[in-house]
């Protein structure tokens, strides 16, 4: 029996320690030590790491973009149109509400909408393109605040000087979840990637930054940051079939096209029928004759200082205020001459209508056109203004405009306003057009000379 109760208590579980006698470890004494010894301000500091101070610094300027699409779908009745509600981020470059933003966030999108962090500002806010690049998946958005209001804005680095192991930041919207932080570092320069748009096919894309912090669906569109809080990228597309890499479109790059493209003439929507120097002066050069500009008495030599309440100090600050511009909106402008301020309203055009104007001398409508194939489109010719190329070439009110083409060229066929000025932008004036008409059923060809300041 003695030996079986000492068997017993030897299979027994030994009794724990009192908590008393457990001795704490090295490192959690010397950090109770060290956090009693700080005053609560001190310990909350010690907490603000260099991520901690770039998210605080960046995140008030990232915006959640929510857009509305709608998309054609199959059914049993035929293909129908379906809402399809879609996300993704993006940063306000500019305090005036210009926003940064992919392309593809917004393509197609008949609402957009972009809200702040809730604790900056609790409202949402619509927005419209401004301009884009799809080859670049870049586009350039304009909050509709009130007027004079000012946004947060992210400061924008460079990235010719980028290093592989550098940590970086990323803020955007990931699956919803708006303003998520993640923190990586550079995994590799110079990237060349083919990403699908989900729509067109594959683009490419070369000298993108690769990057191991965490990009998902929502990210795009938003800030890559460097430890000092500078835009360095826009974070542009993940790789589906491996963990850990995301893509960013480098910051220079998208400099250079805010310079050469998104901010340039072809891509305002406003026609006024003007030009200025590029320059800070900011002198008009040219005024089309018969624009709106010259009938409310705008002149070559006049200096532009002011669109609508903004005062403006320089070409870039111009070429921002210029391309936000609306159609169809009247543009309260001040200018000054011989030494004294004058205040002018120059009712804006489509760019459509004022590029016809200036460079053809014509206007036109598109006709629906009924078929065995369906429903097409021709475009008829509605005015010919006096002294234009289109009337010293014979054109009628009332002609079937089929092709226009530089001379020598081939195709062109024309059924909209928008495949006209097409056909004509880029080209320089004096250029020689050939064109096709039709009239009371019969086809007459001729030559046109491009007009126009281009």
């Amino acid at each position: 029996m003695l030996n079986l109760l000492l068997a017993l208590a030897t299979l027994a579980p030994a009794a724990p320690a009192p908590a008393a006698q457990l001795a704490p470890t090295s490192q959690e004494s010397e950090l109770d030590r060290l956090l009693e010894g700080l005053s609560p301000e001190e310990q909350l500091a010690r907490r603000v790491t260099d991520e901690v101070l770039v998210a605080q610094r960046a995140s008030p300027a990232v915006v959640y973009i929510e857009t509305n699409v709608v998309r054609q779908r199959p059914s049993f009745w035929g293909m129908q149109p379906e809402n399809v509600q879609g996300s993704g981020s993006g940063m306000v470059i500019r305090d005036e509400g210009f926003i940064v933003t992919n392309y593809h966030v917004v393509r197609d999108a008949r609402t957009i909408t972009v809200s702040f962090q809730e604790k900056i500002d609790p409202r949402q806010y619509r927005a419209d393109v401004v301009s884009f690049v799809q080859e670049e998946d870049l586009a350039l958005l304009k909050i509709r605040g009130e007027e004079g209001q000012r946004f947060p804005t992210v400061p924008l680095g460079t990235s010719a000087d980028l290093m592989i192991g550098e940590k970086v930041i990323a803020i955007g919207n990931p699956l919803g979840h708006t303003h998520t932080v993640s923190v990586g570092i550079i995994s590799g320069l110079h990237r060349d990637v083919n990403v699908s748009d989900g729509v067109n096919g594959a683009l490419h894309f070369d000298d993108l930054i690769q990057t191991d912090a965490s990009i998902n669906q929502g990210n795009s569109g938003g800030p890559l940051l460097n430890i000092n809080g500078e835009m360095i990228g826009v974070n542009s597309a993940v790789n589906v079939r491996a963990e850990n890499i995301g893509f960013a479109i480098p910051v220079d790059r998208v400099r250079q096209v805010l310079e050469d493209q998104l901010l340039g003439s072809q891509m305002h929507r406003a026609w006024l029928g003007y030009e200025v120097g590029e320059n800070d002066d900011l002198v008009v050069t040219a005024v089309t004759a018969g624009g709106p500009a010259e009938q409310v008495g705008l002149r070559v030599g006049d200096r532009i200082v002011a669109i609508g309440d903004t005062p403006l100090e320089s070409f870039e600050q111009y070429r921002f205020e210029r391309v936000g511009l609306e159609p169809a909106e009247a543009v309260r402008m001040r200018v000054q001459r011989d030494g004294r301020e004058r205040n002018l309203t120059i009712p804006s055009w489509d760019r459509v209508t004022g590029m016809l104007f200036e460079r053809l001398g014509l206007d036109a409508r598109e006709v629906a056109i009924r078929s065995r194939n369906g429903v097409g489109y021709a475009l008829q010719v509605t005015q010919v203004y006096p002294g234009s190329p289109s009337e010293a070439v014979g054109l009628q009110a009332g002609d079937w405009l089929l092709a226009v083409r530089p001379e020598g060229a081939t195709g062109r066929r024309v059924p909209t306003r928008v495949d006209l000025a097409g056909a004509i932008s880029g080209l320089r004036a004096q250029t020689p057009l050939e064109i096709e008409i039709q009239r009371e059923r019969r086809t007459f060809r001729g030559k046109l000379i491009l007009g126009g300041a281009h």
